[in-house]
């Protein structure tokens, strides 16, 4: 099986004397579905950050998808990131841009014809029930629904991987096994490799799974 992303002795922090991720070893494969928990502030976030260049290697190396994350230029890291969908906790859509162009907007990067585009927003906006809110504004949405809608942009281009930071933390049961229906199928059908940081595992996830648990910095996987 193809690894997607693998770490050895990977040391992280946002300070060089302060590690938050120490010596990690680990891979995650192609069309794996990851969860990565463990205590608050135990680097969660930090080690997600780390797979898609927010955050640079402080010591040992990671690889994701091919590329040295540790020697990662401005041009090979525009690239990665095409390959690459971000569901973050606190939405980041573009307040001024309706809901249409805000799933578009990875589209548009990647060059997608208008036609094709615009067919694969309005299957999205369908398949989280939300065609009737393509012309809204973020501000005119629920959190349930901002967050069904940055989960539909992290898919819209067909990204190899998608990384989800506590993507259902604050939403009700309704959008929240929504967003786990959309991550599952993604997975399943669509050969997506899904990772996500959460603090709570849903339980009625019919889904197999990997756990990779973080507790004071050690990074080791769980059954």
């Amino acid at each position: 099986m193809n690894v997607l992303i693998k770490a050895d002795k990977l040391n992280l922090g946002y300070k060089k004397d302060e590690l938050i991720i120490k010596n990690a070893n680990f891979e995650i494969h192609q069309k794996d579905f990851v969860f990565i928990t463990g205590p608050s502030g135990s680097g969660k976030s930090t080690l997600l950050r780390s797979f898609y260049g927010a955050l640079k290697v402080q010591k040992g190396s990671l690889q994701v998808n091919g590329f040295n994350m540790k020697r990662l230029s401005s041009r090979k890291l525009a690239s990665l990131r095409r390959a690459i969908g971000v569901v973050f906790q606190d939405y980041k859509l573009i307040n001024e841009w309706n809901v249409e162009k805000n799933i578009a907007l990875p589209m548009i990067i990647n060059g997608f014809s208008k036609n094709e585009t615009k067919q694969t927003v309005e299957m999205l906006l369908s398949h989280i029930n939300l065609l009737h809110k393509a012309n809204k504004y973020p501000p005119e949405l629920s959190g349930g629904e901002q967050q069904r809608i940055a989960l539909a942009r992290a898919l819209s281009h067909r990204p190899k991987l998608i990384l989800c930071d506590e993507p259902t933390g604050n939403l009700d049961d309704y959008s929240s096994d929504m967003i786990w229906g959309l991550l599952k199928s993604s997975n399943e059908q669509l050969g997506i490799t899904i990772v996500v940081v959460t603090h709570r595992l849903p339980t009625h996830l019919n889904i197999r799974h990997r756990k990779i648990e973080i507790i004071e910095g050690e990074v080791n996987e769980r059954t």
